[in-house]
């Protein structure tokens, strides 16, 4: 199963709506360059909606951790909602979960954004 990401703006909020597995290959070269493009394009406040993501490997992790670092190092601010237990767990098991700012509410998520 491949993945697939769609981005809508909601209050200069870059929402992407992730779906799939993020995995070594496809599915992480999707989120770089999907991170890429909107920073590249001035978007500085990202969310990821990870609540149609059902896998993420360790490559995936690394992704996410390389996309938090990249957007921060350029100003901006990368969170995450909707996490799916088995994402949530993961975050826990790697104590990931601390380095992302996590939300569960989209709306509450877009007002979070400095």
């Amino acid at each position: 199963m491949t993945m697939k990401s769609s981005t809508r703006q909601i209050d200069g909020v870059t929402i992407v709506d992730l779906s799939g597995r993020i995995t070594l290959g496809e599915g992480s070269v999707v989120l770089r360059d999907q991170v890429r493009d909107l920073l590249s394009k001035g978007n500085k406040k990202i969310l990821l909606n990870l609540g149609e993501v059902n896998y993420i490997d360790s490559s995936g992790i690394g992704e996410l951790v390389s996309a938090f670092t990249t957007v921060r190092n350029q100003g901006g601010e990368l969170k995450l909602l909707n996490l799916t237990k088995k994402v949530h767990d993961l975050l826990q098991i790697t104590k990931l979960y601390t380095v992302f700012d996590v939300k569960d509410d989209e709306t509450s998520a877009v007002k979070s954004f400095s």
